[in-house]
């Protein structure tokens, strides 16, 4: 029944990372140089819109699980003895939480909230803003590829 459950554990953390590196990947690759071609003006209106939209259970319920998910498998896989799984799912979340979450809280929600309040330029607010975003986008990337090899290992 352990192994049951931390399998299940793991494909659920596989999914929600592969979510969250599609978020974060379309907003580098799409969103931003959609609304940088709209103008500094209407970008900047775009983004306040963008960032009171993106609080919702279901963005942040998929943001903050994905983390807990490799975590709580990687737990049961050490319990059942599988340690080599076990280490790829526990990497995957700490990789995740500071390549996605600390970044998020340091750097992208600071600048999010000096967008909001007109305090920064969207010339000074996108690629700065792009070039963290990727990096969240390549952390859950590098997770969601942890955690493929932790259910390849414990098979």
């Amino acid at each position: 029944m352990l192994d049951v459950l931390a399998t299940v554990l793991t494909i659920l953390a596989l999914a929600l990372n592969g979510l969250m590196a599609g978020v974060f990947f379309a907003f580098s690759t799409a969103v931003m140089p959609g609304l940088d071609a709209a103008g500094a003006d209407h970008a900047a209106a775009s983004m306040r819109g963008i960032n009171q939209k993106i609080l919702n259970p279901r963005f942040l319920s998929t943001f903050t699980l994905a983390p807990v998910a490799s975590l709580a498998g990687g737990v049961l896989m050490l319990i059942a003895g599988r340690t080599a799984p076990a280490i790829a799912l526990l990497a995957a979340a700490l990789v995740y939480f500071l390549g996605s979450i600390v970044v998020t809280a340091v750097v992208n929600v600071p600048m999010n909230n000096a967008i909001d309040a007109g305090d920064l330029e969207w010339t000074a607010y996108r690629p700065r803003w792009t070039r963290w975003n990727t990096l969240r986008g390549w952390a859950s990337t590098a997770a969601l590829v942890l955690i493929g090899v932790g259910l390849h290992l414990s098979q």
